[in-house]
């Protein structure tokens, strides 16, 4: 019997995965849903994540682009493809669309259920990147359509109405160049060899040879030429001259002699001194001369140097809004609204709250009794009563606010999903707006991974025979939601993001608040305050399953050891059901999430009171109950 905690979309995804992997004809592969770009790496499938209400737009996008994976997978051979590629961009991405669409096509040939799922796929992708709208070939891609039209050549088949509006607008040039090309299309569909040297004819004819490079068979031809030239030569030896050199050979065999003898003296006088070098401890080499040794790698980490990443190619820093389309954003950003309607009033109060105290710093004050300025009408009443009196004047000054940013670090792992995540993002999103009205720069910035229990990383390291302690073993993710010189309008679909299916995953705590803090070094700011808000230490099950169990641990105290010394950043942190102050010097915890607007906006004020005082007792480390 299902429970409530049962994901409906389950039995769909278990479906899906074991029937990719036989239409791939690869039982080892493993299949994951997921938002990151779809694509393959190695042995695993990236599919799109399909969300507990499984609408007909999101199963047919998984099917479809399961499907066009899987024929890829069955049909392309990587050697044969690498073998004949292009040099140039433009004509590598018409060969690649024109590989693509063999595969989907014998895939419609062979299975022809996958041709309505690819339709699917190819009109989805071509709506959401505007193809409908595009009016001028010149703005249309023509590797995409040349893609399309082999697609449809091969297949019969109608394109839907994106794809089909950027096919007819290159049609009629593709064809009138190439046409006679186009004919023989069916015929090599099976030979991925035949049909690659099509396609580098195809773009030769379209205008593009001169970014075909050289051609692999003539480079193959020739080799063996040079072979077969070279094995002739060493079978026949020249002898004519012979006679006619000899006395030649003799003299100069005399000469060698000679110059071998000089060469020999000067040989042993290095050895020699080679000798004494190596027996001397001191002994230097020529000036110039010395061995060059590579550079010592940079640490991945400035506060420990110790501190170890299996590989850092896969991780990535990427915008919010390259996450999602602006379509979803909106979406996500109004369903972010309507979860928390209830509590905009009271986050909102407490933002008030903090600009009043913010703006009341920033207003001017006046000096009294001086000599010269403003003449104090307020003082004249001393005047008339005594007329010794001198007269008082006033000066308007200005009270110190130093330039400021601040830095919102947010915790975006799984345990953070539901409520905390939601009232972190509509947190961030009124404090910022708040900040910015009083002319402080803020910057939101998220953290997590891009794939549960190891991504490509774990999978290249399993590949290499499983190295010993290999240290952090997952693909960072950190997101910029908003950055310090972008206004708060333009981010604010971007925090909608974290309400995205399958965004949340693993957090390592350490490394993400040392790429805040790099980060807010660079900036001119005078003043610069980082808030880090989570609901847990750090957590990755693929590092700490091979490394010490408090490795990621350490390297989080190591790095707040490092910021908190260093004092060109003010650091705090909020946590979430967490007791936080075990790590931060400035801490507050929250048992509720509910208090998570008061912490935050607090804490804030609390920095920019004038009273040290008053600061000091906020910013004590303490706990709310």
């Amino acid at each position: 019997m299902a429970t409530n905690n049962d994901n409906p979309a389950d039995p769909f995804k278990k479906a899906l995965a074991e029937a990719t992997k036989v239409m791939a004809n690869d039982p080892d592969l493993s299949v994951t849903f997921t938002v990151d770009p779809s694509g393959v790496s190695g042995d695993t499938m990236r599919l799109p994540q399909v969300s507990r209400r499984m609408t007909r737009e999101e199963v047919l996008i998984a099917r479809g682009t399961a499907d066009a994976l899987a024929m890829h997978r069955k049909f392309h051979d990587n050697s044969t493809h690498s073998r004949y590629v292009p040099q140039g961009d433009v004509a590598r991405e018409v060969y690649e669309a024109m590989e693509t669409a063999r595969c989907e096509a014998m895939g419609a040939r062979d299975m022809p259920g996958t041709a309505g799922n690819i339709d699917a796929k190819i009109g989805n992708d071509a709506l959401r990147k505007g193809f409908d709208q595009i009016k001028e070939a010149a703005d249309a891609p023509l590797a995409i359509a040349a893609g399309y039209l082999v697609r449809h050549l091969a297949t019969g088949r109608d394109l839907p109405e994106g794809a089909a509006n950027v096919m007819n607008l290159w049609k009629g040039f593709i064809e009138q160049n190439a046409g006679d090309t186009l004919n023989d299309i069916d015929a090599l569909l099976d030979d991925q060899a035949a049909f690659a040297k099509l396609s580098r004819q195809l773009i030769q004819e379209l205008g593009y040879g001169d970014q075909l490079g050289d051609d692999p068979d003539d480079i193959d031809d020739d080799a063996q030429d040079d072979a077969e030239e070279s094995g002739e030569d060493e079978n026949e030896p020249d002898s004519s001259g012979q006679d006619d050199e000899g006395e030649e050979a003799d003299d100069a065999s005399a000469e060698q002699s000679q110059e071998q003898q000089q060469d020999a003296s000067q040989a042993q006088v290095s050895m020699d001194d080679v000798s004494e070098q190596e027996m001397g401890d001191e002994a230097e080499m020529p000036e110039g001369e010395a061995p060059l040794e590579p550079p010592q790698p940079q640490p991945i980490s400035d506060a420990d140097p110790n501190y170890q990443v299996y590989d850092t190619q896969y991780d990535e820093e990427v915008r919010a809004e390259d996450l999602a389309e602006p379509i979803e954003l909106e979406r996500l950003r109004a369903y972010l609204d309507q979860q928390l309607e209830p509590l905009k009033g009271a986050v909102s109060r407490l933002a008030n709250k903090l600009q009043r105290r913010l703006q009341a710093q920033q207003n001017r004050s006046w000096e009294f009794d001086l000599e010269e300025g403003t003449l104090d009408a307020g003082r004249l009443a001393r005047v008339v009563a005594n007329p010794t009196t001198p007269l008082s004047f006033k000066v308007e000054k200005d009270t110190e606010f130093r330039d400021t940013i601040v830095t919102l670090l947010l915790d975006n792992s799984g345990s953070m999903r539901g409520r905390p995540i939601s009232i972190a993002a509509i947190c961030a999103d009124v404090l910022a707006r708040t900040l910015e009205r009083c002319n402080v720069k803020v910057e939101i910035l998220g953290f997590t991974t891009r794939a549960w229990k190891g991504g490509q990383s774990r999978e290249a390291w399993l590949n290499a025979g499983r190295e010993q302690q290999p240290g952090r073993l997952n693909d960072l993710r950190h997101i910029i939601y908003k950055s310090a010189d972008s206004p708060w309008r333009r981010s604010r679909p971007n925090l909608g993001l974290m309400m995205k299916e399958g965004l949340l995953k693993e957090n390592i705590d350490g490394e993400a608040l040392e790429w805040a803090h790099r980060r807010m070094a660079g900036r001119p700011e005078a003043r610069k305050i980082l808030m880090v808000i989570s609901d847990g230490a750090p957590v990755d099950d693929s590092t700490l399953s091979v490394n010490p169990a408090n490795y990621l641990e350490k390297h989080l105290r190591d790095v707040i050891a490092m910021v908190e010394k260093r004092r060109a950043v003010e650091l705090l942190a909020i946590g979430i059901g967490h007791d936080v102050t075990r790590y931060y010097e400035r801490a507050v915890t929250i048992t509720d999430v509910e208090q998570l607007a008061g912490a935050m906006t607090e804490q804030l004020a609390a920095l920019f009171d004038s009273d040290p005082r008053a600061r000091a007792r906020v910013m004590g480390m303490r706990k709310v109950s």
